[in-house]
Protein backbone atom coordinates (compact mmCIF):
# COMPACT_ATOMS: atom_id res chain seq x y z
CA UNK A 1 0.00 0.00 0.00
CA UNK A 2 1.83 3.65 -0.89
CA UNK A 3 2.02 6.15 1.26
CA UNK A 4 -0.65 8.24 -1.06
CA UNK A 5 -3.06 5.78 -1.18
CA UNK A 6 -2.92 5.30 2.65
CA UNK A 7 -3.62 9.07 2.72
CA UNK A 8 -5.96 9.21 0.94
CA UNK A 9 -7.88 6.12 3.12
CA UNK A 10 -7.11 7.58 6.35
CA UNK A 11 -8.55 11.44 5.34
CA UNK A 12 -11.90 9.29 3.85
CA UNK A 13 -12.35 8.05 7.43
CA UNK A 14 -11.44 10.80 9.35
CA UNK A 15 -14.33 12.57 7.41
CA UNK A 16 -17.17 10.19 8.82
CA UNK A 17 -17.35 12.62 11.78
CA UNK A 18 -14.96 15.16 14.27
CA UNK A 19 -15.64 12.73 16.74
CA UNK A 20 -13.88 9.94 16.11
CA UNK A 21 -11.37 8.20 18.55
CA UNK A 22 -9.46 5.58 17.25
CA UNK A 23 -9.57 4.26 13.82
CA UNK A 24 -9.20 0.05 13.21
CA UNK A 25 -7.72 -2.13 10.85
CA UNK A 26 -8.73 -5.69 11.23
CA UNK A 27 -8.41 -8.54 8.78
CA UNK A 28 -12.01 -10.03 8.09
CA UNK A 29 -13.45 -6.50 8.44
CA UNK A 30 -13.93 -3.57 6.72
CA UNK A 31 -11.98 -0.29 8.49
CA UNK A 32 -13.71 0.87 11.29
CA UNK A 33 -13.77 4.22 13.11
CA UNK A 34 -14.47 4.27 16.85
CA UNK A 35 -17.20 6.71 16.97
CA UNK A 36 -18.13 7.77 20.58
CA UNK A 37 -17.95 4.85 22.20
CA UNK A 38 -18.86 2.57 19.03
CA UNK A 39 -17.08 0.93 16.02
CA UNK A 40 -18.96 1.85 12.76
CA UNK A 41 -17.39 0.58 9.45
CA UNK A 42 -16.16 3.48 7.02
CA UNK A 43 -17.17 1.71 3.31
CA UNK A 44 -13.52 2.22 0.63
CA UNK A 45 -13.66 0.96 -2.73
CA UNK A 46 -10.68 -1.71 -3.10
CA UNK A 47 -11.38 -2.12 1.06
CA UNK A 48 -14.47 -3.23 1.68
CA UNK A 49 -13.16 -6.27 3.76
CA UNK A 50 -9.53 -5.72 4.95
CA UNK A 51 -7.23 -9.01 3.99
CA UNK A 52 -4.07 -9.71 5.88
CA UNK A 53 -2.34 -8.41 2.54
CA UNK A 54 -4.16 -5.18 3.32
CA UNK A 55 -3.10 -4.36 7.13
CA UNK A 56 0.60 -5.55 6.07
CA UNK A 57 0.37 -2.93 3.82
CA UNK A 58 -0.68 -1.12 6.30
CA UNK A 59 2.29 -1.89 8.64
CA UNK A 60 4.61 -1.37 6.71
CA UNK A 61 3.46 2.17 5.20
CA UNK A 62 3.05 3.09 9.54
CA UNK A 63 6.59 1.83 10.58
CA UNK A 64 8.54 3.12 7.75
CA UNK A 65 11.94 3.04 8.24
CA UNK A 66 11.33 2.98 12.21
CA UNK A 67 14.28 -0.23 13.42
CA UNK A 68 12.48 -0.14 16.75
CA UNK A 69 9.24 -0.61 16.08
CA UNK A 70 9.84 -3.28 13.59
CA UNK A 71 12.08 -5.32 16.15
CA UNK A 72 9.41 -4.99 18.54
CA UNK A 73 6.73 -6.41 16.27
CA UNK A 74 9.31 -9.01 15.48
CA UNK A 75 10.44 -9.48 18.72
CA UNK A 76 7.02 -9.01 20.62
CA UNK A 77 4.37 -9.11 18.45
CA UNK A 78 3.18 -5.81 18.71
CA UNK A 79 5.19 -2.16 18.54
CA UNK A 80 3.88 1.27 19.65
CA UNK A 81 4.47 4.60 17.63
CA UNK A 82 3.77 7.61 16.60
CA UNK A 83 2.97 8.41 13.28
CA UNK A 84 1.56 11.82 10.81
CA UNK A 85 -0.39 13.02 8.27
CA UNK A 86 0.84 16.26 7.30
CA UNK A 87 -2.18 19.10 6.94
CA UNK A 88 -4.43 15.93 8.46
CA UNK A 89 -3.83 13.84 12.20
CA UNK A 90 -1.38 12.95 14.20
CA UNK A 91 -1.98 9.50 15.88
CA UNK A 92 -0.93 7.43 18.48
CA UNK A 93 -0.49 3.28 16.91
CA UNK A 94 -0.61 0.13 18.05
CA UNK A 95 0.72 -3.08 15.52
CA UNK A 96 0.18 -5.76 16.63
CA UNK A 97 -0.36 -9.51 15.50
CA UNK A 98 -3.44 -12.04 15.96
CA UNK A 99 -3.57 -15.01 14.57
CA UNK A 100 -0.74 -14.70 12.09
CA UNK A 101 -1.97 -11.18 10.74
CA UNK A 102 -1.39 -7.73 11.43
CA UNK A 103 -4.15 -5.44 13.05
CA UNK A 104 -3.75 -1.75 13.49
CA UNK A 105 -5.24 0.26 16.24
CA UNK A 106 -4.22 4.64 15.58
CA UNK A 107 -5.43 6.51 17.99
CA UNK A 108 -6.09 10.15 16.99
CA UNK A 109 -4.11 13.16 18.64
CA UNK A 110 -6.07 16.38 18.37
CA UNK A 111 -3.67 19.02 17.31
CA UNK A 112 -4.14 21.34 19.81
CA UNK A 113 -3.50 20.78 23.51
CA UNK A 114 -6.95 20.79 25.58
CA UNK A 115 -7.89 23.30 28.15
CA UNK A 116 -9.18 23.10 31.85
CA UNK A 117 -12.00 24.07 30.34
CA UNK A 118 -12.32 21.91 26.54
CA UNK A 119 -12.11 19.10 29.29
CA UNK A 120 -14.19 20.33 31.89
CA UNK A 121 -12.04 18.98 34.48
CA UNK A 122 -12.54 20.17 38.34
CA UNK A 123 -10.51 23.55 38.98
CA UNK A 124 -9.18 21.99 42.15
CA UNK A 125 -6.96 20.06 40.27
CA UNK A 126 -5.13 23.52 38.81
CA UNK A 127 -3.39 23.21 42.91
CA UNK A 128 -1.11 20.51 40.63
CA UNK A 129 0.60 23.63 39.12
CA UNK A 130 1.76 24.95 42.19
CA UNK A 131 3.32 21.35 43.71
CA UNK A 132 6.64 21.70 44.85
CA UNK A 133 6.98 17.56 44.69
CA UNK A 134 5.11 14.88 45.24
CA UNK A 135 3.26 12.35 42.87
CA UNK A 136 0.07 12.50 40.63
CA UNK A 137 -1.91 9.70 39.08
CA UNK A 138 -4.13 9.89 36.25
CA UNK A 139 -5.94 6.77 36.28
CA UNK A 140 -8.69 4.48 33.91
CA UNK A 141 -8.67 2.08 31.60
CA UNK A 142 -7.50 2.83 27.92
CA UNK A 143 -9.54 5.52 26.00
CA UNK A 144 -10.61 7.31 29.32
CA UNK A 145 -8.72 10.45 28.48
CA UNK A 146 -5.86 9.99 30.63
CA UNK A 147 -3.55 11.41 28.03
CA UNK A 148 -5.60 14.06 27.17
CA UNK A 149 -6.76 15.34 30.94
CA UNK A 150 -2.43 14.82 31.52
CA UNK A 151 -1.34 17.08 28.51
CA UNK A 152 -4.03 20.10 30.01
CA UNK A 153 -2.21 19.77 33.18
CA UNK A 154 1.35 19.99 31.94
CA UNK A 155 0.14 23.08 29.30
CA UNK A 156 -1.11 25.04 32.57
CA UNK A 157 2.32 24.67 34.47
CA UNK A 158 3.92 25.55 31.30
CA UNK A 159 1.65 29.00 31.03
CA UNK A 160 2.05 29.36 34.67
CA UNK A 161 5.68 28.99 35.74
CA UNK A 162 9.18 28.89 34.27
CA UNK A 163 9.83 25.36 34.83
CA UNK A 164 12.12 22.59 33.01
CA UNK A 165 9.67 19.80 32.33
CA UNK A 166 10.62 16.37 30.89
CA UNK A 167 8.04 13.99 29.64
CA UNK A 168 9.14 10.37 29.23
CA UNK A 169 6.35 8.77 26.77
CA UNK A 170 5.69 5.64 24.61
CA UNK A 171 4.75 7.44 21.96
CA UNK A 172 4.83 10.93 21.94
CA UNK A 173 1.41 12.26 21.60
CA UNK A 174 0.73 15.88 22.38
CA UNK A 175 3.66 18.06 21.41
CA UNK A 176 4.22 20.67 23.77
CA UNK A 177 5.68 24.13 22.80
CA UNK A 178 7.74 26.24 24.91
CA UNK A 179 6.22 29.02 27.05
CA UNK A 180 7.77 30.20 29.93
CA UNK A 181 8.68 26.85 30.58
CA UNK A 182 11.02 24.64 28.63
CA UNK A 183 9.40 21.28 27.77
CA UNK A 184 11.77 18.39 26.93
CA UNK A 185 9.92 15.18 25.63
CA UNK A 186 11.70 11.97 25.00
CA UNK A 187 10.29 8.99 23.25
CA UNK A 188 10.37 5.06 24.48
CA UNK A 189 12.79 3.63 22.26
CA UNK A 190 13.90 6.42 20.16
CA UNK A 191 15.06 8.30 22.65
CA UNK A 192 15.40 5.99 25.99
CA UNK A 193 14.84 1.91 26.61
CA UNK A 194 13.03 2.10 29.35
CA UNK A 195 11.05 4.50 31.56
CA UNK A 196 12.77 3.46 34.57
CA UNK A 197 16.05 4.40 33.14
CA UNK A 198 14.82 7.32 31.56
CA UNK A 199 13.25 8.26 34.70
CA UNK A 200 16.34 7.87 36.71
CA UNK A 201 18.26 9.62 34.27
CA UNK A 202 15.41 12.93 34.43
CA UNK A 203 16.89 12.90 37.70
CA UNK A 204 20.40 14.47 36.68
CA UNK A 205 19.15 16.80 34.20
CA UNK A 206 17.47 19.56 36.83
CA UNK A 207 13.69 19.13 36.07
CA UNK A 208 11.22 20.83 38.29
CA UNK A 209 8.09 18.21 36.55
CA UNK A 210 8.65 14.83 35.48
CA UNK A 211 6.02 12.88 32.86
CA UNK A 212 6.33 9.33 32.67
CA UNK A 213 3.81 7.90 30.62
CA UNK A 214 2.88 4.75 32.08
CA UNK A 215 3.74 3.03 35.74
CA UNK A 216 4.42 -0.31 34.23
CA UNK A 217 6.70 -2.37 37.02
CA UNK A 218 7.80 -2.07 40.41
CA UNK A 219 11.16 -0.30 39.00
CA UNK A 220 9.24 2.75 37.80
CA UNK A 221 7.34 3.24 41.13
CA UNK A 222 10.31 2.69 42.91
CA UNK A 223 12.35 5.83 40.92
CA UNK A 224 9.41 7.53 41.23
CA UNK A 225 8.71 7.96 44.74
CA UNK A 226 12.29 8.36 44.78
CA UNK A 227 12.05 11.64 42.65
CA UNK A 228 9.12 12.82 44.48
CA UNK A 229 11.06 12.31 48.04
CA UNK A 230 14.23 14.26 45.94
CA UNK A 231 12.21 17.30 45.05
CA UNK A 232 10.88 16.51 42.03
CA UNK A 233 7.00 16.32 40.85
CA UNK A 234 6.30 13.33 38.92
CA UNK A 235 2.99 12.77 37.02
CA UNK A 236 2.00 9.52 35.44
CA UNK A 237 -0.74 6.90 34.37
CA UNK A 238 -1.84 3.22 36.04
CA UNK A 239 -4.58 0.94 34.80
CA UNK A 240 -6.66 0.95 37.60
CA UNK A 241 -10.32 1.44 37.99
CA UNK A 242 -10.48 3.67 40.59
CA UNK A 243 -8.83 5.87 43.39
CA UNK A 244 -8.69 3.07 45.99
CA UNK A 245 -7.70 0.27 43.66
CA UNK A 246 -5.06 2.32 42.68
CA UNK A 247 -3.55 2.22 46.33
CA UNK A 248 -3.85 -1.07 46.40
CA UNK A 249 -2.52 -1.58 42.94
CA UNK A 250 0.96 0.22 44.41
CA UNK A 251 1.42 -1.29 47.53
CA UNK A 252 0.49 -4.88 45.92
CA UNK A 253 3.74 -4.38 43.66
CA UNK A 254 6.15 -4.84 46.42
CA UNK A 255 6.66 -7.56 48.51
CA UNK A 256 4.37 -8.01 51.98
CA UNK A 257 7.63 -7.81 54.08
CA UNK A 258 7.78 -4.01 52.50
CA UNK A 259 4.50 -3.26 53.34
CA UNK A 260 4.72 -0.85 55.89
CA UNK A 261 7.38 1.31 54.60
CA UNK A 262 5.96 1.66 50.92
CA UNK A 263 2.88 2.87 53.19
CA UNK A 264 4.45 5.51 54.15
CA UNK A 265 6.10 6.55 51.40
CA UNK A 266 3.10 6.48 49.48
CA UNK A 267 1.21 8.28 52.26
CA UNK A 268 3.86 11.29 52.20
CA UNK A 269 4.30 11.38 48.40
CA UNK A 270 0.81 11.38 46.63
CA UNK A 271 -1.03 14.58 46.26
CA UNK A 272 -3.62 13.26 43.85
CA UNK A 273 -5.05 10.34 42.17
CA UNK A 274 -7.33 10.62 39.50
CA UNK A 275 -9.38 8.18 38.17
CA UNK A 276 -11.70 8.61 34.59
CA UNK A 277 -14.81 6.89 33.04
CA UNK A 278 -15.82 8.47 29.53
CA UNK A 279 -19.50 8.31 29.48
CA UNK A 280 -21.82 9.14 26.29
CA UNK A 281 -23.72 12.41 26.32
CA UNK A 282 -27.39 11.71 26.22
CA UNK A 283 -27.40 14.37 22.94
CA UNK A 284 -25.06 12.11 21.61
CA UNK A 285 -22.60 15.09 21.04
CA UNK A 286 -19.42 12.89 22.14
CA UNK A 287 -18.63 11.49 26.04
CA UNK A 288 -18.12 13.56 28.91
CA UNK A 289 -15.37 12.36 31.71
CA UNK A 290 -17.24 11.51 35.17
CA UNK A 291 -13.90 11.97 37.39
CA UNK A 292 -13.02 10.42 40.92
CA UNK A 293 -10.79 12.42 42.89
CA UNK A 294 -8.40 11.31 46.04
CA UNK A 295 -6.48 14.25 47.93
CA UNK A 296 -3.93 14.26 49.75
CA UNK A 297 -5.25 15.32 53.56
CA UNK A 298 -4.24 14.96 56.80
CA UNK A 299 -6.86 12.02 56.99
CA UNK A 300 -6.19 10.34 53.45
CA UNK A 301 -2.59 10.26 54.53
CA UNK A 302 -3.56 8.67 57.64
CA UNK A 303 -5.72 5.87 55.67
CA UNK A 304 -2.76 5.11 53.13
CA UNK A 305 -0.07 5.29 56.01
CA UNK A 306 -2.10 2.56 58.15
CA UNK A 307 -4.12 0.78 55.91
CA UNK A 308 -8.26 1.20 55.90
CA UNK A 309 -10.64 0.22 58.93
CA UNK A 310 -13.65 -0.06 59.88
CA UNK A 311 -15.37 2.98 59.18
CA UNK A 312 -11.86 4.47 58.18
CA UNK A 313 -12.06 4.22 54.17
CA UNK A 314 -10.67 6.10 51.61
CA UNK A 315 -13.99 6.04 49.75
CA UNK A 316 -15.65 7.67 52.67
CA UNK A 317 -12.95 10.22 52.88
CA UNK A 318 -13.25 10.86 49.13
CA UNK A 319 -16.99 11.21 49.84
CA UNK A 320 -17.25 13.48 52.99
CA UNK A 321 -13.85 15.71 50.94
CA UNK A 322 -16.64 17.78 48.56
CA UNK A 323 -14.74 20.79 50.75
CA UNK A 324 -11.38 20.02 49.84
CA UNK A 325 -12.30 19.04 46.27
CA UNK A 326 -12.47 15.33 46.85
CA UNK A 327 -15.62 14.06 44.81
CA UNK A 328 -16.39 9.52 44.12
CA UNK A 329 -17.79 8.03 41.08
CA UNK A 330 -21.46 7.24 42.12
CA UNK A 331 -21.56 11.09 43.37
CA UNK A 332 -20.94 12.77 39.95
CA UNK A 333 -22.68 10.06 37.95
CA UNK A 334 -25.07 10.74 39.86
CA UNK A 335 -25.22 15.01 39.51
CA UNK A 336 -24.60 14.53 35.58
CA UNK A 337 -27.84 12.33 35.43
CA UNK A 338 -29.86 14.85 37.25
CA UNK A 339 -28.59 17.78 35.05
CA UNK A 340 -29.70 15.24 32.07
CA UNK A 341 -25.96 14.90 30.60
CA UNK A 342 -25.82 11.20 30.47
CA UNK A 343 -28.98 9.16 30.66
CA UNK A 344 -29.55 6.63 33.18
CA UNK A 345 -29.02 3.49 31.52
CA UNK A 346 -25.61 4.82 30.64
CA UNK A 347 -24.22 6.13 34.32
CA UNK A 348 -25.67 3.00 35.93
CA UNK A 349 -23.14 1.27 33.25
CA UNK A 350 -20.51 2.92 34.69
CA UNK A 351 -20.85 3.15 38.08
CA UNK A 352 -18.98 1.68 41.00
CA UNK A 353 -21.87 0.72 42.99
CA UNK A 354 -24.77 0.11 40.53
CA UNK A 355 -27.46 -0.93 43.29
CA UNK A 356 -26.55 2.19 45.54
CA UNK A 357 -26.63 4.74 42.88
CA UNK A 358 -30.65 2.74 41.97
CA UNK A 359 -31.70 3.48 45.08
CA UNK A 360 -30.06 7.82 45.27
CA UNK A 361 -31.38 7.68 41.49
CA UNK A 362 -35.41 5.61 42.51
CA UNK A 363 -37.00 9.99 42.60
CA UNK A 364 -35.87 10.23 38.87
CA UNK A 365 -38.22 6.91 37.62
CA UNK A 366 -36.93 3.78 36.54
CA UNK A 367 -37.23 5.08 32.18
CA UNK A 368 -37.30 2.32 29.80
CA UNK A 369 -34.86 -0.73 29.63
CA UNK A 370 -32.97 0.22 32.53
CA UNK A 371 -30.00 -1.82 33.56
CA UNK A 372 -30.25 -4.52 35.83
CA UNK A 373 -27.73 -4.21 38.90
CA UNK A 374 -25.91 -7.24 37.66
CA UNK A 375 -24.70 -5.66 34.16
CA UNK A 376 -22.39 -2.93 34.16
CA UNK A 377 -19.37 -1.28 32.09
CA UNK A 378 -16.92 -2.08 35.17
CA UNK A 379 -17.35 -5.75 34.55
CA UNK A 380 -15.78 -5.76 31.48
CA UNK A 381 -13.09 -3.70 32.75
CA UNK A 382 -12.13 -4.74 36.30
Amino acid sequence: MSTINFSQVVQQMLSVSSKISDLIFSPGRPPQVELIGKLTPVNIPGMEMLTPAHTAGIARALIGENKAAQRSLEENGSADLSFSLPGLSRFRVNIFMQRGTHAIVMRVVPDSIPSFEDLGLPQVLKEVADFKNGVVLLTGPTGSGKSSTLAAIIDYINEKHYYHIVTIEDPIEFMHRHKKSTVHQRELHSDTSTFAYALRAALRQAPKVILVGEIRDLETVEVALEASETGHLVLSTLHTTDAVKTVERLIGMFPKSQEHIIRLRLSSAFKFIVSQRLIPRVDKSGRVAAIEILKSTARTREYVEKGEREGKSLYDAMRDGNLEGMQVFDMEIERMIREGIISMNDGLMYATNRQNLMLQLSDVGAGSGLLTPTTGMLDMIS
